[in-house]
């Protein structure tokens, strides 16, 4: 089977981010990341801080209780849906120009049904990814392993809200690649491979 896109999906401090740019690098096609921030904004007139936030991830456990953690009312549950649809075109219309790595937003979802996606999914255990973000986002207020924690979670309840699948589980991508165990580099040549082989 012929991939036309490659989707990255990952836990917060696996490095999932920088294995995709490295592929796509490495392939000659483009990655989406912050573009698809920058589009949404263009058309939202929301500032790119907002969108970042509220792009992929969920204030709480509960969605309907995060309807009314901005503002106080359902205001902000109704941007979250704006948010929704605008990432969706943008995404689609992204898709649509060729073959390109697309990182998070639910892109495997959005995509699935009208492109032959590789659907990958990146992980690492916690020691791993403590590293990763304290040397690449420094020391905060929050413990590192309660910040990957609480991203990790509303990422995943985001990801629940709006596919109805379980963000993370295996069996929901094509390949599930441990960057602590295998290295970032290795990664890369992984997905590389697949998706070179699947083009011959």
């Amino acid at each position: 089977m012929s991939y036309q896109i490659i989707t990255i999906s990952r836990e917060f401090g696996s490095g999932g981010r920088t294995i995709g740019r490295e592929v796509a690098e490495r392939l000659g096609i483009p990655c989406y990341d912050q573009e698809i921030i920058e589009k949404i904004a263009e058309e939202s007139g929301f500032s790119k801080e907002y969108i970042e936030d509220k792009g992929e991830y969920a204030n709480h456990k509960s969605w309907f209780a995060n309807a009314f953690a901005s503002s106080g009312t359902s205001h902000s549950a109704s941007n979250q849906d704006y948010l929704w649809v605008l990432q969706r075109r943008v995404i689609c219309d992204l898709a649509s120009k060729g073959p390109c790595v697309i990182i998070g937003r639910c892109a495997d979802y959005i995509l699935e049904k009208d492109y032959k996606c590789l659907k990958v999914f990146i992980h690492a255990d916690m020691e791993k990814r403590k590293q990763h973000i304290l040397e690449h986002y420094g020391e905060r207020k929050e413990s590192p392993e309660k910040r990957l924690k609480d991203k990790d979670k509303k990422r995943e309840t985001y990801y629940k809200y709006y596919t109805d699948t379980e963000w993370g589980v295996a069996k929901n991508y094509h390949i599930s690649l441990d960057s602590g165990a295998l290295g970032a580099e290795r990664c890369v040549e992984i997905i590389t491979e697949i998706y070179k082989q699947a083009q011959e």
